[in-house]
């Protein structure tokens, strides 16, 4: 089973499954979690080779779906379910596959498509990082900083870093992430159509869901809906993190 964090106590609506992008945690998206948890019970998931969850050997979307499956039905089914990034693509399948778990679905920023772009690069400079000789974040961040020069994604990725390991490690399994990035990028052939609402909710400066997508969406998720968070990457959450939760609140509220 996943390692999961729970906020919040039941009530009427629905529980609301949150899970993450690559190289992210649940604990990524506790303060939106905290404050969704206001209303309803929310909880966060590490998928497999990520956070405390278990490793595996694969990581295809299939096996991720599973793995949610599994949680969902532990649950009680008929959970909202917010996915971003590989986190949306998991939940996607997981409607797709599973529709009688998931009650209304939002999907953070990606498509059902294969992309072309690779994330190699990062994860070789997770690998090249000699953790023996890191005693602390900073060194990290400046050890990273040789070979990844954008500070906000070194600082996503250490929070992955566990320092208080001995020896430290990464909570990320490198070496299956990095043979499994066809599978990552990729998207299965899949039958089947959800039925229910879908709300694909964009970055206004994002390329992960372009309008050429729509007519492959459309025979997926037949009442999918389309809304962008204007001058917002790829990381709506932490980039705009109170337009987010808005928009997280009017769909599933």
């Amino acid at each position: 089973m996943l390692n999961m964090i729970r906020y919040g106590s039941p009530t009427g609506l629905p529980k609301l499954l949150i899970v993450h992008g690559l190289f992210g945690s649940a604990r990524n998206w506790g303060a939106i979690a905290k404050r969704m948890s206001d209303s309803r019970e929310v909880i966060s998931v590490d998928l497999r080779n990520h956070g405390e969850s278990p490793w595996a050997e694969t990581h295809g979307y299939p096996d991720l779906a599973a793995d949610l499956a599994e949680i969902a039905r532990a649950e009680g089914g008929r959970l909202d379910v917010l996915g971003h990034s590989m986190g949306g693509k998991a939940a996607m399948l997981l409607a797709l596959t599973e529709p009688s778990l998931v009650e209304r679905l939002l999907v953070a920023d990606i498509a059902p498509v294969t992309y072309t772009h690779s994330h190699d690069g990062l994860i070789a400079a997770m690998r090249a990082l000699d953790l023996s000789q890191i005693d602390s974040r900073g060194a990290a961040d400046a050890a990273l900083a040789e070979s990844i020069p954008d500070p906000s994604v070194r600082a996503f990725l250490l929070q992955s870093l566990d320092l208080r390991a001995d020896p430290p490690r990464w909570r990320l399994n490198l070496d299956v992430l990095d043979r499994e990035m066809d599978k990552i990028t990729g998207w299965p052939d899949v039958t089947g159509q959800f039925e229910r609402p879908v709300l694909f909710l964009s970055g206004g400066r994002s390329d992960y869901v372009l309008p050429q997508h729509r007519g492959l969406i459309r025979p997926l998720f037949p009442n999918a809906k389309f809304a962008k968070l204007p001058n917002v990457g790829h990381w709506l959450h932490a980039e705009a993190p109170r337009p987010f939760e808005a928009s997280l609140r009017m769909w599933f509220d």
